[in-house]
């Protein structure tokens, strides 16, 4: 497996995208709350990978200014996502990362997606080991067999994959695949970082 991410690291690097790796969450987490310990903000996007590391929550007794429209009322979620959008780093991790370097996401707003390549100074995607897929082809086929229809179910949204727990290419209002994006090299304005855990994170 460290062959391949070491594979995965000079293709990125190839695209002009910072790399790293990190044996462990924990590891990746303090090379994180380092690298952005002077941010005057802090944007998360919905990530079950940033949650179960626990990110927030270090950020926030640091006293520091982030935002994450997960952990404010629903009300408040709107202005939150807009603050996110524009904070000078973003947090987010990615639905699927190929051999060649190419980060592949599907989303439902639209606001994760958009956050890697526009908006923030720096963006930091954390990507599990179990996320790398050789082919973009692979890649689709991983988020819409592994990380779309838990994803529904999680969030209780009422789509055939949710309950059957494979893709169907609904068009129901609930769906959640609305949205995807390749991201092939680094944005112009945006400082992009991918860090990989050799961990299986997310989904």
């Amino acid at each position: 497996m460290r062959n391949k991410v070491d594979k995965v690291i000079k293709n990125l690097e190839k695209r002009s995208i910072k790399a790293r790796y990190f044996d462990t969450t924990e590891e990746a987490k303090k090379a994180i709350i380092k690298e952005i310990e002077s941010a005057s903000s802090i944007g998360i996007g919905g990530s079950m990978t940033i949650k179960d590391m626990g990110i927030y929550e270090t950020l926030l007794e640091d006293k520091k200014n982030v935002h994450w429209h997960w952990m404010v009322e629903p009300e408040k979620r709107g202005d939150v996502l807009k603050l996110a959008a524009t904070s000078e780093v973003y947090l987010a991790s990615t639905n699927a990362l190929t051999e060649n370097g190419e980060l592949l996401n599907i989303d439902g707003m639209g606001n994760r997606v958009s956050g890697m390549y526009f908006g923030s100074e720096k963006v930091i995607i954390v990507c599990g080991i179990n996320k790398i897929c050789s082919d973009l082809i692979t890649a689709m086929d991983r988020i819409k067999e592994k990380a779309c229809p838990p994803n529904a179910k999680r969030l209780g949204l009422k789509t055939p994959c949710a309950v059957t727990g494979h893709c169907t290419e609904c068009f129901g209002d609930e769906r959640m695949c609305n949205i995807t994006v390749i991201i092939n090299h680094k944005p112009k304005t945006v400082d992009l970082n991918v860090y990989i855990i050799g961990e299986n994170l997310g989904f």
